[in-house]
Order: C-alpha cells, then sequence, then structure tokens
C-alpha cells in the first residue's frame, strides 16, 4: 500500500432514495468482456472531473447515469465517504468516493445520458428496500451500506461524513 492518502481517482456518487424509502442501485458488469466474471450493484456516481466540485461531479452523473437533473446545491454535503488502495488496471493508487444524499418521490431511470463505457458495464437498476440490501445476498458498494441507510432512513444524518470500509 503506497504510503500517501492522495488520491489517484475522486468519485462522488448519490444515496438516491425514493418516497418508499427505496434506494437506487446500477447493476454492473465486473468484466464487460468476460460475463463470467459476475456483478455488482453500486450508487450512481463517478469521478470527478478538472475543475469539477464533488457535489457537481454527483449532479452531472446522476443527470448522465439515471436522467435526474438536480443542481449541486441540492446535494448539500457528503454524508459519507470510503477510500483505500485498488489496482484496476486502468488505474492503480488510492481511490476515494464521497456519498451525497438525495430524497426524491418517484424517478424512473432513464440511462440515454450514459457514456459508452458506461453502457458496456450497465447491467440494469432496481431500487432497494432495507431489508433486501441487509439480506446481503449480492454484492453491493460500498461496504457498510445497510447499516449506513437504515440510518439515513430514520432520519439520522451524520454531522460529519461517515467512513465506510473500503471494498478492494
Amino acid at each position: 500500500m503506497p504510503e500517501t492518502d492522495e488520491a489517484v481517482r475522486r468519485s462522488a456518487r448519490v444515496l438516491l432514495f425514493d418516497g418508499r424509502h427505496r434506494l437506487l442501485l446500477l447493476r454492473f458488469r465486473l468484466d464487460p468482456d468476460d460475463p463470467g466474471t459476475g456483478y455488482g450493484w453500486c450508487t450512481p456516481g463517478g469521478g470527478v472531473e478538472d475543475g469539477e466540485t464533488l457535489a457537481g461531479a454527483a449532479a452531472r452523473e446522476l443527470r448522465e447515469e439515471t436522467g435526474l437533473p438536480v443542481p449541486p446545491e441540492a446535494l448539500g454535503s457528503p454524508v459519507a465517504y470510503t477510500s483505500g488502495y485498488a489496482d484496476l488496471g486502468w488505474a492503480a493508487g488510492v481511490f476515494r468516493d464521497d456519498y451525497f444524499l438525495l430524497r426524491v418521490g418517484t424517478h424512473r431511470v432513464d440511462i440515454g445520458g450514459q457514456e459508452a463505457n458506461e453502457l458496456r458495464y450497465h447491467a440494469g437498476h432496481r431500487w432497494w428496500t432495507r431489508e433486501e440490501l441487509a439480506a446481503g445476498d449480492e454484492t453491493v458498494y460500498p461496504y457498510g451500506l445497510p447499516a449506513l441507510t437504515a440510518g439515513l432512513i430514520a432520519g439520522r444524518i451524520p454531522a460529519e461524513p461517515v467512513r465506510l470500509p473500503w471494498h478492494h
């Protein structure tokens, strides 16, 4: 592991809840060239571009990946983060993902704004209940999401972002 905490890649993600307290997760192929490697689930979000704020990146990614336009200021401050070392082939080093909270009444997911590379990995979406997340039947990132989700649904918004376990 490197000695530095400086991230080589920052990501901004959104914990998007609907009016029934369900969390939207996107299903992705672990390796789009080898379907046998399996799938995982993650929140909408992605890399922060040069000159972008975390909230700006989260809002942009949310619009691209789900079709939901929101102004960055509607996201407030991050409620959680995870950080650690990974070697993903296309990048190696310390990664950090920051998570924003957003609640909507309803939303119909539209993946029409996804980039070509995102579409290669995309394998569907689903609104998850707290109980489904806690069951742990599928691989969901980030680790620690069921406990965080339970607190957020109960209205416990952390004063400082909660550190979640790293997943690599």
